[in-house]
């Protein structure tokens, strides 16, 4: 199992040490795991970096990497929080340092951040939808220095009533506008178990989005838990495995030093 997007306490939103991660993860027999941690620049109407130290985070990864080397796999990537106004510094921030796998997020639309500024109150749900996903278009066809595109309908999780959600065909035409991008530059999604875990019934992006991506000719997707706490490392990876073997997909991806590198699905 590979489990391609963690956070430890080097993200704001968790409290969980690195070494604790990784021997959940050992004790789940997980193979290989990468590191995520958050990055969300110009975030919230405070305007605040929420970005971690990079030296301490490889030099933590470098320790724990060494000690349970026989063990675990265990790679240095970061999950970036884009907006449209942010392409240059991300740029900066990436090339600068040596990461295994760049996910990128849509957290934040219109300068809001969809959890923390509850982004999706007070406004139509459909019009929530259209805001967030032309922005992942936006950023999707304009920037390119990143891996997978994660948690592509993350912003379902945020809608008080779930029964709210718009229906798929509604939006369709951006989803399918977004694949086409990603697929044609290379990009990849990523299969993210959280949706299940927030009780929304499916993981992210739903089975009609991962459908779509599969019949327009994309085939890289990584599996990631989201996890803040060694008690989801690896959840609902085998669920995962069996759905994208049933939609016809053949590999799952892992990344090392930027270049992907398949996985058969069995």
């Amino acid at each position: 199992m590979y489990d391609f997007h963690l956070h430890s306490e080097y993200s704001i939103d968790s409290k969980a040490s690195m070494e604790s991660m990784v021997l959940a993860a050992i004790d789940r027999n997980l193979k290989s795991i990468c590191f995520t941690d958050h990055v969300d620049l110009d975030s919230t109407a405070q305007r605040i970096d929420f970005v971690f130290r990079t030296s301490d985070y490889f030099r933590n990864i470098r320790r724990v990497r060494y000690k349970y080397m026989k063990d675990i796999e265990i790679l240095a990537g970061v999950e970036i929080g884009i907006q449209p106004q942010l392409f240059e510094r991300y740029n900066e921030f990436i090339d600068n340092n040596n990461f295994d796998f760049v996910l990128m997020s849509i957290h934040s639309v219109n300068k809001l951040d969809i959890h923390a500024e509850s982004f999706t109150k007070g406004i139509e749900p459909i019009k929530a939808l259209e805001a967030y996903y032309n922005d992942m278009y936006d950023c999707v066809k304009h920037f390119n220095n990143f891996d997978v595109l994660g948690h592509l309908d993350y912003i379902d999780r945020y809608f008080e009533d779930y029964s709210a959600i718009p229906k798929y065909n509604e939006y369709y035409y951006i989803i399918e506008a977004i694949l086409k991008v990603l697929i044609a530059n290379g990009k990849g999604i990523e299969v993210n178990t959280a949706g299940v875990r927030y009780g929304l019934g499916y993981f992210h992006p739903k089975i009609q989005i991962l459908k779509l991506y599969k019949e327009l000719g994309g085939e890289i997707i990584t599996i990631g838990s989201d996890s803040h706490s060694p008690d989801t490392i690896g959840y609902e990876y085998k669920a995962v495995e069996k759905m994208l073997k049933e939609l016809g997909f053949k590999y799952i991806h892992i990344f090392k030093e930027r270049k992907k590198f398949p996985i058969n699905i069995i």
